[in-house]
């Protein structure tokens, strides 16, 4: 009876194991020097090798808590198979209305996340490049730290 229990509590955790949404794709990239240029696209290439699952697909931003603004304006541009070259414009916002900076925290350091796409079903398989370039006036944005993405298979 012991030994039923046991594989019956090891099955549940297994299956609760493999259900969890783990990141399918999880990169970040440094931005050099803390100085993020327009011409300075952040480049990220999925391989996708089943178009009938579905992506949570999340943008990712960490900077320094001497960014000047409380927001940053970027633009996605994503290509693929079967995918006419797209661009969208997106706000993260980094601070609260009374300065307050958002995200996760570790000392000077902040990270913000956005959710570019829910639900997602690819086109078709193969590889899809998701770039990510400031779309802020000034030119560069400084004390920006990091650019990410990550997709979640559900």
């Amino acid at each position: 009876m012991k030994l039923h229990k046991k594989v019956v509590g090891f099955s549940v955790l297994f299956l609760m194991l493999a259900c969890s949404n783990q990141p399918f794709y999880d990169v970040y990239k440094t931005v050099p020097n803390r100085q993020w240029h327009h011409h300075e696209k952040q480049a990220f290439q999925v391989h996708i090798t089943e178009n009938s699952a579905r992506y949570d697909i999340w943008a990712y931003i960490r900077h320094s808590g001497e960014y000047d603004y409380a927001n940053l304006f970027f633009l996605l541009h994503e290509t693929g198979p079967q995918l006419a070259d797209t661009s969208y414009r997106h706000e993260l916002t980094l601070a609260t209305t009374d300065g307050r900076w958002t995200g996760k925290s570790a000392g000077n350091l902040y990270e913000n996340r956005l959710l570019l796409k829910e639900d997602y079903i690819f086109p078709d398989t193969g590889i899809y490049t998701f770039e990510i370039e400031q779309n802020m006036q000034e030119d560069p944005i400084l004390n920006i730290t990091d650019i990410g993405l990550k997709m979640v298979r559900k």
